[in-house]
């Protein structure tokens, strides 16, 4: 058993100083911010640029929605090896930029191919702002709220989606009811409406740009740099005196005989380190697999099948953005409360159940309404589990000394998993019909719920020294 003197920054409280805390947590969630806008815009543009491009098979749709998710896995790989050499918050800016240029990039396409180079160059923005902004904040974070912290991510990754999203139902808001293709294609909404869906993402770019430049370095980088009095200012700004040379004790305790300053991606096999690993990447791949995100990519064909047409599918798109943002008020709420592995394992048996009863509906022809609030009870059981908990678990278990080359390598699955998910589910759709995806789904839930039940401890108000201690000593 092990103990923890009264001395350890996971208990010291009184002096956090909350509102710089959140200031700098809500800055670089931004990150999120985009990473859930630039990923959701496509899906309400897809109906128009699939009739600009003249995209006819499941393959081309599956690439074009996908593509992108080749440079998140880029992104990412590069954020553990380039974040450990230049500092969280250089790599941080650089996603900001990329944001902007590929944003415009993807409004000026005037064909196929360059469309898809912009989208995958996007996806190298997402892949580094999906691993740096929940591991900074984890890292700046005090521990008993660092749940809190870094579901705020989260929390602006669904603002993003759903900003998207009701950008998208605007600017399409009076296409005629009963449009054909010939109709789209050729009128504002097949030629330009689309190009400003992508366009507006580079207004936000600009501002996370901005606001990177007024947050400090992670105090854990620094520390690990072999820079630790400007780690110990960060953290006494964050905590004060008494929090920041407890913390920085603590840091230096896990580093302490390391060899810190050149970490290879082969030092994640070692044996103590190989266990943690298989749990961040397992829960990574089964927060992709779970199949939410197929709801999010591909509403248009799922609303279909129940009966919509495409004026209603993009307003039932924006109810599935409302019902995300209420339901990760409640993760804000409870994870650091409840703690992860309940969350998690609610989060996957609920998924199994209500994905059974979808396939149940497509199968007897059930549409309209039963569908719509079937979909809008999985998203909201994913908004409070899996879409918060699995960012804030694979930030917080891996050790100081590897954090970053090991969180590149979970969110590099993740990506890798989102890939194989978004390709194949037209495919899936078109053999097995909506009705067996979900099946397969509901499985893969359940696959998930026995991983979760015999792999994942309780991480909840621990510092990060303390988990590392727990996890890997």
């Amino acid at each position: 058993m092990i103990t923890h003197s009264p001395t350890d920054a996971s208990n010291l409280k009184a002096q956090i100083n909350l509102g710089y805390i959140w200031l700098i947590s809500s800055v670089a969630a931004m990150g999120g911010l985009l990473f859930g806008w630039d990923w959701v815009v496509i899906g309400g543009a897809k109906p128009f640029f699939q009739r600009y491009f003249e995209l006819t098979s499941e393959a081309q749709i599956g690439w074009a929605n996908s593509c992108a998710l080749i440079g998140c896995l880029f992104g990412s790989l590069a954020a553990g090896a380039l974040s450990d050499k230049f500092g969280r918050k250089r790599l941080l800016i650089l996603a900001a930029v990329i944001f902007a240029v590929t944003s415009v990039g993807n409004a000026l396409a005037h064909n196929f191919s360059i469309f898809i180079a912009w989208r995958m160059l996007g996806g190298v923005a997402i892949g580094l702002a999906s691993s740096l902004s929940p591991m900074y904040i984890s890292e700046v974070a005090p521990a008993q709220m660092r749940g809190k912290l870094v579901a705020i991510n989260q929390l602006t990754i669904v603002v993003g989606v759903l900003a998207a999203q009701l950008i998208n139902w605007y600017l399409v808001r009076n296409l005629p009811a009963g449009a054909t293709d010939e109709f789209i294609k050729n009128s504002w909404f097949g030629q330009s409406g689309w190009r400003w869906m992508f366009g507006l993402t580079a207004a936000p770019s600009v501002l996370f740009f901005i606001g990177m430049f007024l947050v400090p370095e992670s105090p854990r980088w620094l520390a690990k740099n072999g820079r630790a009095e400007e780690a110990q200012a960060i953290l006494k700004k964050i905590g004060g005196e008494a929090y920041a040379a407890a913390a920085t004790a603590e840091i230096k305790s896990t580093l302490a005989s390391e060899e810190i300053q050149h970490v290879r991606f082969r030092d994640l096999l070692e044996p103590k380190m190989r266990k943690v690993l298989v749990l961040g990447v397992g829960l990574a791949v089964f927060q992709q697999w779970c199949g939410i995100n197929s709801i999010f990519n591909y509403a248009e064909e799922i609303f279909r099948a129940a009966g919509y047409d495409i004026s209603t599918v993009l307003k039932n798109i924006a109810w599935t953005g409302s019902v995300n943002l209420l339901f990760t008020f409640v993760a804000l709420g409870t994870v650091d409360r409840a703690g992860r592995r309940p969350l998690m394992l609610l989060g996957a048996a609920g998924l199994a159940v209500i994905y059974t009863v979808m396939g149940f509906c497509y199968a007897q022809h059930v549409q309209g309404l039963p569908v719509l609030l079937l979909v809008l009870a999985a998203i909201g059981c994913y908004a409070m589990s899996l879409a918060p908990v699995t960012w804030v678990v694979i930030s917080e278990i891996f050790p100081n000394r590897i954090r970053g080359a090991a969180m590149s390598v979970a969110v590099s699955a993740l990506w890798i998993a989102c890939f194989l998910l978004t390709y194949t589910f037209p495919i899936l759709n078109a053999k097995l019909g909506p009705a067996g995806t979900f099946w397969l789904y509901a499985a893969i839930c359940v696959a998930g719920f026995l991983f979760i039940f015999a792999k994942l401890p309780e991480t909840k108000g621990k510092t990060l020294e303390q988990i590392e201690r727990d996890l890997v000593d």
